[in-house]
């Protein structure tokens, strides 16, 4: 008896000491998450006028997926149903349901979060949430939780009144400029400071919140040094939302007159009041209407400015993990929220179906991931939180609408894992992406845009009245109208294209 016991205990104790190393084999992972970084603003990929060498080390040492997609957003601050979606990996009108448990203190335990601490991982959170669950219920340890924007004046739904409030005080125009918005005017219109740092902002509390990240983020990887268990990390920058304030040597790294105008520049959108782009929409109300080229190179250089600032931080993170030597076992996602228009199209904002608002970048690194690869297959942005479960080895729950990428990296599968891109914005508009065609719906005017994706990538000439091409865009609505379904979209665009067709 006394010898089965000792073999029992052996094997009790060799089985445990087991399963220990095969917790401690799982590899750690850093998600490295921006604010408003459209797809093209990384020189690697393409902007030669960015200085980004760090987000270039990235594209260097990984994969990048050229065609990353945010799916939409049920109100203006899009930031929100993508960051739910992404923690919740629910598609984006069953998330719009699904949050409502949060506020009820329900469903903790199926945030990405909460999966990776049951795989037995330590997870660690600091930045931007926006959220509705409380970020110390989905991650074990969190510091400085940060607003949607820093600054109440500029939150999403206060801007309008604020600033009507300052009208009704009898504040003058140069006194609303001077908060950041309806500017520049021209060039002698300097009332807005990007550096003053007694505005608060970014540097509200006295550090710039990029820099407070960094430190955030190298504290946590100073506590993984004494631990044996494997590490998430959700990392994520306010940067480069507006307000675009950065150290005035990051500014003069871009002047003005090295700033290209977009291609697809336009003093108006034509349709901005229709798809809810109208000047009362805050991220539009911080140039002035119509737009002027000097206006929107001020905003773009002052963009470049916050983005080369925030790249800079990143390369503390990574440096810092690369002193741990953890490197060969650790896997780094970067990735940004959705685009940003910086006066594309006459918009400035992210409530577009146009891919510089929908499109960010997304670059993946680590052990066995091809370095300086391309993969233009159509991915959504909140796929990285399957692909980290798939990573860590956790079986994808049901509930999760988003895939992996893994297969696409090794080249495994070679085709999207959806039957089309969708995105929709609010009742405004509606969008889907496909066989290199971009069918985009304005159901308020009954409006429809055609774009040949493949050689039209800004996006400028629009097909959809073009007889030759009347078949495509039947097949792309009805293909649309197939996606609503799957995804429970409540919005009923049943007699929008016989009336767009007949105007």
């Amino acid at each position: 008896m006394k010898k089965v016991f000792f073999l029992l205990s052996l094997t009790l104790v060799f089985g445990c000491k087991s399963e220990e190393k095969e917790v401690l084999k799982k590899p750690n992972i850093v998600f490295v998450f921006a604010d408003d970084m459209t797809y093209s603003a990384i020189n690697a990929l393409g902007n030669t006028e960015i200085k980004t060498p760090n987000l270039d080390r990235l594209v260097r040492q990984g994969t990048t997926f050229t065609h990353t997609y945010n799916m939409g957003a049920w109100n203006g601050a899009v930031c929100v149903a993508s960051r739910a979606m992404i923690i919740s990996g629910r598609s984006v009108w069953d998330v719009n349901e699904f949050r409502k448990g949060w506020k009820e203190n329900k469903n903790f335990d199926k945030t990405w979060g909460k999966l990776m601490e049951g795989a037995g991982y330590d997870t660690y959170m600091t930045g931007k949430w926006h959220v509705d669950a409380p970020a110390d219920s989905v991650f074990q340890n969190v510091v400085h939780i940060r607003p949607g924007m820093p600054r109440d004046a500029w939150s999403h739904q206060g801007t309008i009144p604020y600033i009507n409030k300052m009208i009704e005080e009898g504040k003058s125009e140069e006194e609303i400029r001077a908060i950041g918005y309806n500017r520049p005017l021209n060039e002698n219109d300097t009332l807005w400071n990007a550096t003053n740092k007694a505005f608060g902002g970014f540097w509200q509390d006295g550090k710039h919140w990029s820099e407070v990240l960094k430190d955030d983020a190298l504290g946590f990887i100073d506590q993984t040094k004494s631990s044996d268990k494997p590490f998430f990390m959700y990392l994520a920058f306010n940067a480069p939302h507006d307000p675009r304030q950065a150290p005035q040597e990051y500014l003069d790294m871009y002047p003005i007159e090295n700033i290209s105008v977009p291609e697809s520049f336009l003093p108006m959108y034509p349709f901005k009041d229709n798809i809810g782009n109208g000047p009362d929409l805050r991220d539009e109300a911080l140039a002035p209407f119509p737009r002027t080229e000097y206006a929107v190179k001020t905003h773009i250089k002052e963009y470049y400015a916050l983005i080369t600032h925030l790249d800079d931080q990143i390369g503390e993170i990574l440096n810092g993990l690369e002193a741990t030597g953890k490197m060969d076992n650790t896997y780094i996602i970067f990735t940004s929220d959705h685009g940003l228009a910086v006066g594309r199209h006459g918009l400035l904002g992210k409530q577009t179906q146009f891919d510089h608002s929908i499109r960010p970048p997304f670059m993946i690194v680590g052990p066995d991931i091809p370095a300086d690869k391309k993969v233009d297959v159509d991915i959504y942005l909140q796929d990285a939180m399957a692909t980290s479960l798939d990573l860590a080895g956790v079986d994808k729950p049901d509930y999760v609408y988003f895939n992996s990428v893994l297969d696409l990296v090794d080249g495994s599968r070679t085709e999207s894992h959806y039957d089309g891109i969708y995105n929709g914005y609010m009742n405004f508009q509606r969008m889907i992406r496909k066989d290199e065609f971009k069918l985009i719906v304005y159901p308020k005017g009954n409006t429809l845009l055609l774009f040949d994706m493949k050689n039209d990538p800004e996006e400028i000439n629009n097909l959809a009245e073009n007889p030759e091409y009347q078949e495509i865009v039947k097949v792309l609505f009805a293909d649309l109208q197939q996606l609503q379904k799957q995804l429970n979209d409540p919005l009923d665009l049943s007699e929008v294209h016989q009336k767009a067709i007949a105007n």
